[in-house]
């Protein structure tokens, strides 16, 4: 009997130490990309011993992904006993930061990208589902209780977009040094405390028409299709077979155009960027105020995510590319957001933004936009502008402004 205790300990240190291995496999490759085989690799095991832990692949991604809930749900829980909504913002903040700064120098245990959690199969995907629906729930909270249904709707705004920028930052806080933490995280308070308009900034965005990018009809169809079944069912669930499919055509059709589903992926997100940055350059040739173009382009954005047939490709596809491609993105990315910085600037010079962090904003917008296309149904409960508004304030205005009317 006396022996129990070391077993049981013995048996959770090397439980962890896989889940550890699984979670850098995920946030590398994908729950796809992750094998039993890399796993028992990376801790000195066997495939047999890590079915002694993990009877299947999908358990041990489950349970990766089911360990990196409960540490959002700490941190959201621990910040929403604030007293009010800016305090809970700022603890939430201030607890994600802290926690990213020790995964940094290697004092904790990374956090597994939640969103791979579209690519198990059911019961597991749901369960956790259900789960990450109870932590939103709680975030969406933090901005007090919902009175009436206009209020629980902007609400639900304000917590997507708190909840994915916290999730965007490991695609650029790279660039800072954990020293930089403390500031940059005051910095995108800043932003979500008192937007990025002077005061007084009128509303006056123009909805802005673009021509469509690209030259090849046929592959042009593939694209939307894959950008559409994409972000509803993740990398694994838009199979090449479902794609084809969905347009009618054979598998032989889809390599006649694109030579790999990795090629796909990387081409959907070519096509979303492109079309950003059509945007982009439309608000500039309207002229007006810089905020004006800012907004401009944020609001025809936004019409592309809610109610386009063809939104903009989610970042959640990332985690399927290799590395060498998914930097490409990551880095075609960055550039879009240093145009956005651009604009702000100018408009900071001009008095018409407030003197707030535009590299940090710019990621900001870049998180909202991105995040937009999982509020397709709540935004189309309601009137298009208004729905666009509500999103938009977020940012524009800040997550505790009334949104403009």
């Amino acid at each position: 009997m006396s022996t129990q205790p070391d077993q049981t300990s013995r048996f959770q240190q090397k439980r962890e130490a896989i889940l550890d291995a699984a979670s850098a496999l995920i946030n590398q490759n994908g729950v796809r990309g992750m094998t039993f085989v890399d796993v028992a690799d990376m801790v000195n095991l066997n495939t047999t011993s890590v079915t002694y832990y993990f009877k299947r692949k999908e358990l041990l991604a489950a349970a990766a992904l089911e360990h990196s809930l409960s540490r959002l749900e700490e941190q959201v829980e621990e910040a929403g006993s604030e007293a009010d909504p800016r305090a809970r913002v700022a603890a939430y903040l201030k607890l994600h930061f802290d926690m990213r700064a020790r995964i940094r120098r290697r004092e904790e245990r990374a956090v597994t990208v939640l969103s791979d959690m579209r690519a198990l199969e059911e019961p597991l995907r749901n369960e956790l589902a259900e789960k990450w629906s109870a932590i939103f729930r709680k975030v969406r909270d933090f901005f007090g209780p919902a009175e009436g249904d206009d209020q629980k709707r902007l609400n639900t705004a304000r917590a997507n977009v708190l909840i994915e920028n916290t999730f965007w930052l490991p695609a650029w806080l790279t660039r800072y040094s954990t020293a930089d933490f403390e500031r940059v995280r005051h910095r995108l308070f800043e932003i979500f405390d008192g937007g990025i308009g002077a005061k007084g900034a009128p509303w006056e965005p123009l909805l802005l028409t673009i021509g469509q990018p690209g030259e090849d009809p046929a592959q042009e169809k593939f694209l939307r299709a894959a950008i559409r079944l994409i972000n509803v069912r993740g990398y694994r669930g838009a199979s090449v077979e479902r794609i084809a499919s969905e347009l009618n055509v054979t598998k032989g059709s889809f390599y006649h155009h694109l030579e790999a589903k990795d090629d796909l992926v990387v081409q959907c997100f070519r096509r979303s960027y492109e079309r950003v940055s059509l945007v982009q350059a439309a608000a500039d040739e309207t002229g007006g105020s810089y905020w004006q173009r800012l907004t401009s382009a944020i609001v025809t954005l936004l019409h592309f995510q809610f109610f386009g047939d063809h939104p903009l490709l989610r970042t959640t596809a990332l985690q399927a590319l290799p590395g060498d491609l998914r930097n490409q993105v990551v880095d075609r990315s960055n550039r879009m957001a240093r145009r956005f910085a651009g604009t702000m600037i100018d408009g900071i010079t001009e008095g018409s933004m407030r003197a707030i962090d535009p590299l940090v904003a710019s990621q900001a917008i870049m998180a909202m936009l991105n995040a937009a296309v999982d509020l397709q149904k709540w935004a189309h409960r309601t009137e298009p502008d208004r729905a666009v508004a509500d999103y938009a304030s977020t940012i524009a205005y800040g997550l505790f402004a009334d949104p403009p009317r």
